[in-house]
């Protein structure tokens, strides 16, 4: 026991693994207790489990397996995982299990199969219990065959596969074992309960004793349809349904239809085995077929019947057999031989069914030829063999033939041929007996019903019945429209008794009825193949409508039987002959139409009708138009009224108004009578006589177009164009022609007769006179649009000249859709016709090729030459081919009788001599041109061996056979081609090269078709195994072909035939079809029923307002909504059909305005964040690639698919440019109205354009770059940041055209990335650009290395990535680049660097040659040499990066000044393109003329001042007069308005000459008012300026360098007096703080501004009042924290400590305590060494005079306190008003800051709550940048600001004030500078004034230099400049400013891009260097 105990102790896993059996009987115990117990099925606990269950079910003991099983079937049951175990338990099921003598034991084995069949392993479970029958043990093999049953029984056949078991049921009963053999007979029961006789095939050769048992039982199975009862997990609904339908108490007569398709689901053809016969073919019976002797034929024959008389025959190539069965039948004189030949192809056709396909095409003609033979027999066997043969293929495919045979003369022929048209019709449904098949057969069949032997005439109603009944009445009507009314009925009849058929019984009765039906005619069905068609048939409900009589209740014209009421104009189409009769009335004699005319209309009139006065004519015409106008429709005798108008003088009138009157009144006759055909013969002929008259044409014309509303265009036109072309006069010709184009246009194309037609416009073009000619050619072009294409066939033969001009004409009409008819509408009845008239539509095209003279090539194709194609030798091969290619060039069109050559063709396709296989190939292609759509019948003959050819392996081979296959497909369809198991034969070859190539051709057809043949299913296997082929071009074609295949099978088809390959190949598929999936296009919609009336034409009444509309859609005028939607669909549906070259028709002019007017870029929510999870995640390729390949253009265009709009897609993706520029346009005309839109799309929109770089179309090219300026100006306007993604997939490959040769292109490509950097950071743009450094193009490398340097020199050393040294050391290698241009490039970014980093560049760049080390050394010497260059640039702020560095690429090689004139280039407005030429104002040009005459030497005194009209501004402000020179002699003409006066201040400060620039400054600075604008930053960067000016030494070097120092100083002064105090003060204060810790910084500068602030000080005791002490004290703070106490004592100067106390002191001496109140801008003040500091000076003050009362000043701080708590909300609320108002926000987010720093306590999160996610964001993000800076703005290492002439240009230049509230206008009235002051301090907050003091543009160069081009002046400009000066403020303050992101800084500078004329340039260089001579 102590044992036992060891073992309870272990967990239940262990006991079940234990050696005791008892341990692991209670494991398994404990194990089914624990199993029961768990509810999760995916617990953990099932897995520890996995392994053990086999030896549950194995274990030797029998008591602890039974106990085993109970245990297995219970975690079988409930774990998830279970599944995995498959596969080794029911082994040991079968094995161990199965033959326990235990019956309880079996049991549970059985159950567990069954529990796995129900948790979906069905397929495993079989497998095992097939191999289970081979066991030697009778007892398993019992087991094995009840479990099968058990299973079949539960399960039904759609889950337990019938086919293998079958195929083991011969064997089993053949078994020794009795207990084997019975239960194979209860098995073999169960199966024919589901497959009924499906099963007698197979079993048909077992033992006859048993047979017979078996047809015993199976008579008592019951009829009832079998039912599933157990259900697997996944049927859980049909489950739920079955129980339902149990509890009602068993629906007996089956549940729903899910069952019923059970029934005829097993194809007994499917269960059984293929044999193989061709090698059982006697040896010598090709010898025999042909000998003399026929006993010894008709051996031969019977060894072959013998042979076909298995049920499936293996497929091979059957071609000889067929041929030589077929000669028999076709020329063998004995007719038993002929029976018997029958019976074999019979046999062939049933064992091969669609794999006999291919051969039908010969077999048919010759067959039906046979039908002569009178003898019954012989007529049995060919009707055998034709009805199994027509199972092999369709109708469509045979059509040809059947049809050749209708006209025979043998009645017997036609007879039978009738017969077997019937008997197929019986197998169509409507869908496949379109109208396109029933209009031939049933114009042959109606000659037949008309014959004069009744046997042809019964078959021939029949075979219309049977049409009838299987396609309805509304089909087939149309055909029927003249027979009469006995024949009719006769048909009708014939259609009843066909019901029959096709009536819904129960399968059985159907069968027995189609038995005998058939047994009357003909022999009964052949083969189990007939059968299953029956059944079919039975089982689908009869989809056919009642036959509605032809409707009688048209206006009946003239009392004639409305015949043609229900043809709705189709039955009068394009046929001469008895069709046209029905309109007709009987010609009424001229006394009868007197009398009927006198009637009706008034006696006078009739009297003077004749009158020889043409007033009296007049009149009496007047009296005819208003009789008629007031007839009613049925009383108007229209006959006779045409009769009188057109009595003596009739159309013979000479009087023109008298001839208008008549022309207009037959018009009105004809509109509002019943006008009848006999009637518009009276007038037809006069109407044409006068169609050329020049007064009377357009009435003539007019009454044409009502005669054919009346009485349909087909007719009316084929009669007017006979009148025209039988008459001499040319201007009729012409004018009938033109009136016939317009009348097309009018009424559509429908039902005309296009031959006729063609031959009278062949007549026009030979015309001698050139208007007939002309109006021929216009008429074609009309026709094009209808016609399409095929239409030029029929021209080849006309002369050079004329076919260029035909074709010139075509092409005006390529890409535009035919109209909408809008006539002929109206009369059309409402009856069954509209479909007709549609279907007549689309296929005028197809039509048209079949009018096409073809000839008949069969007799030219000799047994010689088909012998020379197929001999030995290659150059009598290649003669054949010549011959045949000949043979087809002078037929052109050729009938599809080719003879014996597809046989010849088909064996040169693998012709060892490729030469000869390429010109087999497009023999093909020509013959598929010939013959037009007839070759469909060669598609698996000879289409197929093409698409063997794509394996070939040279490539020129595969091209050829590809073009080969889609010239075929062209003719054919698709559908042939996917028909049958040939094309997944093709793909099972595991040849890369066919592989590929197909899967390519499939993956490009397949998305245009809207349906498939389920044949298409068969290539599923193969293409999964392409999937994982080990040819990687193989994997991605079948990977690109997947969705296509998925779009038209399903998703759940496609994973269910994942069930045969192994596991792990499985997930990789389902993976991939998951994939697919998402993938998957739409079906191409068939055309919705409502709109195809539109479109088609005869739209009846009811679609009236539709129709009416899709013609306004032309002028957009579209009011009423729900139809255009329909119209819609119907527009769009139509463009998606996927049939080529027909349904021309049917694409409407709504394709061309509707659907573009949507967006045309639609906002998929999340799509672009799926498309990069998709890129991550590498679900599809990732856009990276040195060219682009086609499946990446591919990719792309499946990704827009979805939200690009259709037509715009088209044009992106087409082949040629100028769509790609028509693409751009339409791109940026919705760019500003959709940006969302944009936006959601960037990420392709800028993958496609990367796929225009690499077009070779310059002006597609530089659209593109346009596209993109305006795209990225947009972004950043929108503060979109491009995401990473975007970012990779289209900047390398922008960089790639910075090296293009055109400067244009380039100098736009510099552009984009500059502005890229205001939505991208330069950071992150560095690396890109730096890869673009690598390229082997020189002038990309030149380039790049230039935007570096520009980067550098913008954004400081820290974008340099991914570290500065790295960087820089990659840059030094160009020094050594053998290209000129480059190493200039990379010196000049080098010297950028060292101007911006100093001398640790050194460092940076590591060891370089000494060569590279001199020339940079040397370069940097040149740099700092040049005169005045730096020191300006130290007072230069980082030069913003701005649109254009347009001169950047010429200014690096020019060196360094000129250089620096470009930047203010630079500086011009964000706002303008870079390209367009602003006009710019006088003032602001060179005003050359003064220049070059002025030789004066400039005297060296106080800088002239012009005196300007200030008054209407200001206060007259008095200015010295002295001058220099006159002043310019534009000047007066425009000194009178204000605004330009600024301006012309503006510009002088922005002078090139520095006398100018200051005399401008000191005038700004003369007048307060303008003084006061300057803020704290702009006042800086001028001290800045100034200052450094000043210090300079080389000013000391220029002659008059003293002078312009005074004048400095002088201006510094004006400067300090005028400006506004505060910001003066701040400013001095920053640039102190900045000069102190700027290590480059000269000790002189920091005295200077020290100097400055003393004199400051001086000022205070005046200034205190209009200070605003808060600010001051806050910068003082600043300044302190910087620089604390003892910081300021360690430097070498006492003065900077001085200043400040000074400063300190005079401030508490002016304000005494209460300056402790300005510390409000101070956060903790306590920590604070400044208050600290005044405490102790008041404190010292206070010792001295003891007045101060500190309690008061406490209490009175403690009460402020208080009070602004109180105000807390008022000031919240105050601020988010600033911060949500467009002008305010960044002040409002200052506020925030400092109020949130403030009360830290303060809640501001009820004003946040109600505002949105994206508003709460922009809030979180500005304060948090705010705090950035401000932390870093002590460690800010140097400061500039923008220059002082950049500061010129943005003094206001408006009397136009706003309000405000910044700084410290105190209330004060402020102008827009104020937005210019916001803009400096956001600027300064920003860190973007930390440039070092180098990076200045030389004042004086900046206009003297020849790189500026001058632009023409315009002042009109002046009135829109401040606008826009406002504007870009605006739109500048709302850039989220990142701090490696800055902006153009160049706001509101007046320069104009350099894109004006070169010559003007040239001309500029001359006068300025003339200027340069004279001056010195």
């Amino acid at each position: 026991m102590a044992d036992d105990s060891e073992w309870m102790k272990l967990p239940i896993d262990q006991k079940c693994e234990h050696k005791l059996w008892k341990a692991r009987l209670n494991g398994y115990e404990e194990a089914l207790k624990l199993f029961q117990k768990i509810d999760d099925e995916k617990s953990p606990e099932w897995s520890k489990y996995l392994g053990l269950i086999k030896k549950f079910v194995t274990d030797s003991n029998a008591v602890a397996q039974l106990k085993g099983l109970e245990a297995a079937l219970a975690y079988i049951e409930n774990a998830h995982v279970a599944g995995k175990t498959t596969g080794e338990v029911a082994s040991g099921v079968v094995n161990k299990v199965f033959n326990q003598p235990k019956a309880r034991a079996k049991e549970l084995g059985l159950d567990i199969c069954l529990m796995y069949i129900e948790i979906e392993k069905g397929e495993a479970i079989q497998e095992e219990l097939l191999k289970g029958l081979d066991n030697k043990n009778p007892k398993i093999i019992v087991a094995c065959i009840e479990t099968l049953r058990k299973a079949l029984s539960e399960f039904g056949s759609k889950i337990i596969s019938l086919k293998p078991i079958i195929k083991v049921l011969p064997k089993l009963f053949e078994s020794r074992e009795k207990a084997v053999r019975d239960e194979a007979k209860l098995l073999a029961v169960e199966i024919y309960r589901w497959i009924r006789d499906a099963l007698r095939p197979p079993l048909q050769n077992i033992n006859s004793v048993q047979l017979k048992e078996l047809e015993e039982e199976w008579i008592k199975v019951s009829s009832a349809a079998p039912k599933q009862t157990r259900f697997l997990r996944s049927q859980q609904e049909l489950k739920a349904k079955f129980e339902q339908q149990q509890g009602v108490g068993g629906d007996v007569d089956g549940g729903g239809d899910d069952e019923e398709e059970a029934v005829p689901q097993v194809d007994a053809y499917e269960l059984l085995e293929a044999v193989e016969i061709l090698s059982k073919l006697p040896k010598d019976f090709y010898e025999k077929i042909e000998a003399k002797k026929w006993q010894e034929r008709k051996e031969a024959l019977e060894a072959v019947e013998v042979l076909v008389k298995n049920p499936k025959l293996e497929s091979g190539d059957y071609a000889d057999l067929v041929k030589v069965l077929k000669k028999v039948v076709g020329k063998d004189t004995n007719v038993m031989l002929v029976a018997l030949a029958a019976k074999c192809l019979a046999g062939l056709a049933t064992g091969l069914r669609k794999k006999f396909g291919q051969y039908a095409g010969h077999v048919v003609p010759t067959i039906l030829e046979k039908f002569k033979e009178k003898k019954p027999q012989v007529v049995q066997a060919l009707q055998e063999a034709i009805d199994a043969i027509f199972l092999t293929t369709t109708l469509q495919n045979i059509s040809e033939d059947i049809l050749a045979v209708m006209d025979n003369k043998n009645p017997t022929i036609k007879q039978q041929t009738s017969l077997f048209i019937a008997r197929s019709f019986r197998h169509c449904t409507p869908s496949t007996l379109p109208k396109s098949l029933l209009k031939p057969f049933c114009a042959a069949l109606l000659k037949h019903i008309n014959d004069s032997a009744p046997e042809v005439r019964d078959a021939g109603f029949e075979a219309l019945g049977t049409a009838l009944k299987v396609a309805g009445e509304k089909a087939v009507n149309p055909f029927l429209a003249d027979v009469d009314k006995l024949k009719l009925d006769r048909i009708k009849e014939c259609a009843e008794k066909v019901e029959l058929v096709y009536g819904k019984k129960p399968g059985g009765a159907a069968e027995k009825k189609e038995g005998k039906l058939v047994a009357g005619k003909t022999a009964a069905l052949p083969g189990p193949g007939g059968d299953k068609e029956i059944k079919d048939a039975a089982s689908k409900p009869g989809s056919l409508k009642k036959a509605t009589a032809v409707k009688g209740g048209v206006p009946p014209k003239k009392g004639k039987p409305a015949a043609a009421a229900g043809t709705g104009g189709a039955g009068a189409k394009g046929k001469k002959g008895p069709e046209t009769k029905e309109i007709f009335e009987s010609e009424l004699s001229i006394e009868v139409c007197e009398e009927k005319a006198a009637a009706v209309l008034p006696a006078s009139c009739i009297q003077q009708l004749d009158s020889g006065n043409w007033k009296e004519r007049l009149a009496c015409m007047e009296e005819f138009q208003k009789a008629v106008e007031l007839m009613e429709r049925n009383e108007m005798p229209c006959q006779a009224l045409v009769r009188m108008l057109a009595k003596k003088p009739g159309w013979k009138e000479t009087n023109f108004q008298v001839m208008q009157m008549k022309l207009h009144i037959v018009a009105l006759i004809a509109q509002k009578g019943n006008f009848s055909k006999t009637s518009a013969q009276v007038v037809l002929d006069g109407l044409v006589d006068k169609v050329g008259d020049v007064k009377c044409g357009n009435n003539a014309k007019e009454a044409m177009t009502a005669i054919a509303e009346a009485c349909q265009l087909p007719w009316t036109a084929e009669q007017v164009v006979a009148m025209a072309f039988s008459q001499k006069n040319p201007k009729n010709q012409s004018e009938t022609l033109n009136w016939l184009s317009n009348a097309i246009k009018e009424f559509g194309f429908s039902g005309l007769n296009v031959k006729a037609f063609i031959s009278n416009v062949k007549t026009a073009l030979a015309a001698t006179n050139p208007a007939v000619r002309t109006s021929a050619i216009t008429l074609l072009g009309v026709m094009y649009l209808y016609v399409g294409p095929s239409l030029r066939m029929f021209f080849e033969d006309e002369k050079p000249a004329l076919l260029s001009q035909i074709d010139a004409e075509f092409e005006k009409m390529q890409g535009q859709t035919a109209p909408v008819p809008t006539r002929g509408i109206s009369r059309h009845s409402v009856g069954g016709g509209d479909d007709g008239e549609e279907e007549e539509q689309e296929e005028v095209g197809n039509d048209v090729v079949d009018l096409l003279p073809r000839t008949d090539i069969g007799d030219k194709i000799t047994a010689e030459l088909v012998s020379k194609i197929g001999d030995k030798n290659w150059k009598i091969r290649k003669e054949g081919l010549d011959e045949v290619t000949s043979i087809i060039n002078e037929a052109k069109f050729i009938q599809p009788n080719i003879g014996e050559l597809p046989a010849a063709l088909k064996g040169r396709l693998n012709d060892s001599n490729k030469i000869l296989v390429q010109q087999t190939l497009s023999i093909l292609q020509q013959l598929a041109t010939a013959m037009g759509p007839n070759i469909k019948q060669y598609v698996k003959n000879l289409g197929i061996p093409v698409i063997t050819v794509l394996g070939d392996s040279k490539n020129n081979v595969r091209a050829a056979a590809l073009a080969t296959v889609n010239a075929w497909a062209e003719q054919t369809g698709m559908k042939e081609w996917l028909e049958g198991e040939d094309l997944s034969e093709e793909l099972k070859k595991e040849n890369p090269f066919l592989r590929q190539e197909l899967l390519g051709w499939l993956a490009e057809k397949l998305p245009a078709l809207r349906s498939v043949p389920s044949d298409l299913l068969l290539c599923v296997p193969h293409l999964y195994s392409c999937l994982e082929d080990r040819n990687g071009d193989v994997r991605k074609k079948a990977q690109d072909a997947l969705p296509f295949f998925m779009m038209h099978l399903g998703f759940e088809k496609m994973a269910k035939a994942t069930g045969k390959l192994k596991p792990t190949s499985k997930d990789q598929v389902l993976a991939m079809l998951e994939k697919a999936k998402a993938n998957m296009p739409a079906k191409p919609a068939p055309p919705a029923k409502a709109s195809s009336r539109v479109v088609g034409g005869a739209a009846p009444a009811k679609f009236q307002p539709a129709s009416a509309f899709a013609d306004d859609l032309g002028s957009n005028a579209v009011e009423s909504k729900p139809d255009l939607k329909k119209a819609k669909a119907g527009g769009l549906s139509s463009k998606t059909k996927g049939v080529q070259g027909k349904k021309v028709l049917s694409k409407p002019n709504l394709k061309e305005d509707d659907d573009k007017s949507g967006p045309i870029f639609i906002i998929v929510p999340n799509g672009k964040e799926q498309r990069m999870k998709e890129e991550k995640a590498l679900k599809v390729l990732k856009w990276n690639f040195t060219a682009p390949r086609d499946e990446y253009i591919e990719q792309l265009k499946t990704q827009m698919s979805t939200c690009v709009a259709k037509w715009l897609q088209d044009e992106m993706f087409h082949a040629d440019f100028q769509h790609h520029n028509k693409a751009l346009t339409v791109m940026i005309e919705h760019l500003e109205s959709e940006k969302d839109g944009v936006i959601s799309c960037l990420d392709l929109i800028l993958k496609w354009l990367t796929l225009r770089f690499f077009d070779t179309n310059t002006s597609v090219l530089m659209k593109a770059l346009e596209y993109l300026k305006l795209l990225f100006n947009l972004l950043s306007q929108e503060e979109y940041h491009l995401t990473e993604n975007e970012a990779s997939s289209f900047i390398p490959y922008l960089i790639l055209k910075v090296g293009e040769p055109k400067d244009v292109i380039r100098k736009d490509v510099r552009a984009i990335l500059n502005r890229m950097c205001l939505i991208y950071p330069a950071s992150k743009m560095f690396p890109f650009i730096m890869e673009g450094t690598k390229s082997k193009n020189s002038k990309q490398r030149a380039e790049c290395l230039e935007e570096l340097g520009c980067l550098v020199e913008s954004y400081g050393m820290n974008v340099c990535q991914p570290t500065p040294g790295k960087a820089l050391k990659e840059m030094a290698t160009h020094i050594g680049d053998r290209d000129n241009t480059v190493r200039n490039a990379a010196l000049n970014t080098i010297v950028t660097v060292y101007n911006v980093h100093g001398d640790q560049v050194f460092k940076l760049i590591g060891n370089l040659s000494e060569k590279d080390m001199s020339m940079l050394e040397e370069r940097i010497k040149r740099s700092a040499k040049r005169p005045s260059a730096a020191p300006v640039r130290q007072a230069e702020e980082k030069p913003q990066r701005t649109q254009s560095i347009s001169a950047n690429a010429s200014m690096m090689r020019k060196g360094q000044a000129e250089d620096m004139s470009s930047k203010l280039n630079q500086n011009r407005n964000m706002g303008s393109h870079s390209e367009t030429a602003h006009t710019v104002p006088r003032e602001f040009q060179l005003d050359l003329d003064e220049i070059e005459n002025d030789n004066g030497t400039v005297r060296c005194e106080m800088p002239a001042l012009v005196q300007h009209k200030l008054d209407d501004i200001f206060e007259p402000v008095l200015i010295p007069e002295p001058k220099i020179r006159a002043v310019s002699p534009h000047f007066d003409d425009m000194h009178s308005n204000t605004a330009s006066t600024i301006n012309f201040v503006i510009s002088q400060v922005a002078s090139g000459d520095i006398n100018t620039s200051i005399q401008a400054l000191t005038q700004l600075f003369q007048i307060e008012s303008l003084a006061r604008e300057a803020s704290t930053g702009v006042l800086k960067d001028l001290m800045h300026g100034l200052i450094t000016l000043m210090l300079d030494s080389r000013v000391e070097d220029l002659e008059e360098g003293e002078q312009v120092i005074r004048s400095v100083n002088l201006l510094v002064v004006k400067v300090l007096e005028k400006s506004d105090q505060t910001n003066i003060l701040s400013a001095l204060l920053v640039l102190l703080q900045d000069s102190l810790l700027a290590t480059a910084s000269s000790p002189k500068f920091s005295e200077l501004v020290m100097k400055c602030l003393w004199r400051m000080v001086r000022l205070l005791p005046e200034t205190i009042n209009s200070i605003n002490l808060d600010r001051i004290l806050l910068d003082i703070h600043i300044f302190m924290k910087v620089f604390p106490k003892e910081k300021l004592k360690q430097c070498k100067s006492e003065f900077p400590i001085r200043t400040l106390k000074t400063l300190l002191h005079t401030l508490c001496k002016l304000k005494g305590p209460k300056i402790l109140d300005h510390l409000t801008m101070i956060d903790n003040k306590n920590e604070s060494e400044l208050e600290a500091h005044l405490c102790r000076v008041m404190k010292h003050s206070m010792d001295q005079s003891g007045k101060a009362d500190k309690d008061t000043e406490k209490g009175a701080s403690r009460i402020e306190e208080k009070a602004s708590k109180a105000k807390v909300n008022d000031i919240l609320a105050e601020i988010f008003k600033k911060i949500g108002s467009k002008e305010n926000t960044k002040e409002g987010l200052a506020e925030l800051y400092e109020y949130k720093k403030k009360y830290s306590d303060a809640d501001i999160e009820p004003f946040l709550k109600n505002s949105s996610q994206f508003f709460q964001s922009y809030v979180e993000r500005g304060l948090r940048l705010i705090e950035t800076e401000r932390e870093g703005k002590g460690r800010i290492a140097t400061s500039t600001g923008i220059s002082p002439q950049m500061e010129g240009t943005c003094v206001p230049a408006s009397t136009h004030t706003v309000s405000s509230s910044i700084g410290n206008t105190n209330g004060e009235e402020v102008g827009p500078s104020v937005y210019l002051e916001r803009l400096k301090i956001l600027r300064q907050r920003c860190g973007l004034d930390n440039a070092k003091q180098e990076d200045r543009p030389p004042l004086t160069s900046l206009l003297s230099k020849p790189t500026l081009p001058t632009v023409a002046s315009s002042t009109d400009m002046l009135h829109s400049k401040l606008s826009q000066l406002r504007e870009s403020r605006e739109q500048y303050q709302h850039l989220d400013l990142d701090s490696n992101q800055t902006h153009s800084s160049g706001i509101g500078t007046t320069l104009a891009s350099p894109s004006s004329a070169a010559a003007n340039i040239d001309d500029l260089r001359k006068r300025l260097e003339r200027i340069k001579s004279s001056r010195k």
